[in-house]
């Protein structure tokens, strides 16, 4: 079974028990690398997001999912490969730089674990110093995307892409994890940001 088949799989489920309304599929990349940035509610975000996309997202998603030989299969024919969180997987990251010389959309969610709902841009945010690294590396774009939903069966879920952006970060220079830290945390303002239009 396909990839191609596995996701019109998905989208029939979607549309029978979920009302998604997608916002500015417009800014997604026609072509060419990005980093696709976005707030995190549930196991269930990377099937949202891809949920009308044309393009595959390659995802890092935890290696505990790929325990499960199904979900594992599943996963995996929509792009994702596994990271090991909270230990600096260098494996994962160079995955995912070379994804993007390849001119792929690799998806993160740059605050490393999930919230039950979307925050606003005041609020303190704390994230992983990952989405920013792989920006300063790659000096590709980052597409911004915002999940607003509870998943309820029958109930809406609403996806905002925004307007992909870069960070002004040298490729050559040596960053402390703080400074990319602040550079993660930009990128989730940007995300959260997208409630607020």
């Amino acid at each position: 079974m396909g990839k191609e088949i596995v996701k019109i799989i998905f989208v029939i489920i979607f549309s029978v028990f979920y009302r998604v309304q997608i916002i500015g599929r417009e800014n997604i990349p026609k072509e060419g690398a990005a980093i696709l940035c976005s707030n995190h509610i549930s196991e269930l975000d990377m099937f949202f997001i891809g949920y009308r996309m044309k393009r595959l997202v390659r995802y890092m998603a935890k290696e505990e999912l790929f325990k499960n030989p199904i979900l594992a299969f599943i996963i995996r024919k929509l792009g994702a490969f596994p990271v090991k969180r909270g230990k600096g997987d260098v494996g994962a990251i160079k995955t995912s730089l070379k994804l993007l010389s390849e001119g792929h959309i690799v998806g993160i969610f740059p605050e490393g674990t999930r919230k039950k709902k979307a925050q606003k841009t005041n609020k303190e945010i704390k994230v992983k110093a990952g989405a920013a690294l792989l920006a300063q590396k790659s000096q590709a774009p980052i597409l911004p995307v915002l999940i607003n939903g509870n998943y309820r069966l029958f109930s809406k879920v609403k996806v905002i892409f925004g307007k992909p952006f870069t960070l002004d970060l040298d490729k050559n220079k040596k960053y402390t994890n703080s400074e990319l830290l602040l550079e993660s945390e930009k990128i989730m303002k940007k995300v959260y940001s997208l409630l607020e239009e």
